[in-house]
């Protein structure tokens, strides 16, 4: 099992969106349909997602760049297309910009993957409780039963 946290290029706050969030559970769920993905714990917070994960056989860095790239794609698109996003305009520039500092068209994603081997029963509780307390922490909850 891993520890690892995907976080939009400059944090932006985009997961207030229903939209971009499906995006992300969608292609979440794909991944453990037709990849192998195991998903024991995650939260989507505003601008990253934590998530505790593993893989029924296929190579984890695979999986998590499919994830990576068909979410990228997807809200690449959903961010394109609507034109209720009021931050449209300067969204895409910075993206593509971002992109470019990484040989890619469009970098939704930070570029960093930092997974953390949860190796011991005491990692990886720590991983989960921490979480369970990031909307806490965040203040969008008042307590955790966690």
């Amino acid at each position: 099992m891993y520890f690892v946290t995907f976080a939009i290029t400059n944090w932006v706050v985009l997961f207030i969106r229903n939209e971009c969030k499906e995006i992300v559970l969608n292609s979440i769920r794909f991944c453990q349909e037709d990849k192998d993905l195991e998903v024991y714990a995650w939260i989507m917070m505003t601008s990253h997602l934590h998530l505790i994960i593993g893989s029924k056989g296929n190579a984890l860095s695979n999986i998590m760049s499919n994830l990576k790239s068909h979410s990228s794609e997807m809200l690449h698109i959903a961010i394109a297309k609507n034109t209720n996003e009021s931050r449209r305009e300067w969204l895409l520039p910075m993206y593509r910009t971002e992109g470019e500092k990484h040989h890619n068209k469009f970098q939704f994603w930070q570029a960093e993957r930092h997974p953390i081997a949860l190796i011991t029963a005491k990692i990886a509780c720590q991983k989960l409780v921490y979480i369970h307390k990031n909307p806490v922490e965040a203040g969008f909850v008042k307590y955790t039963n966690a």
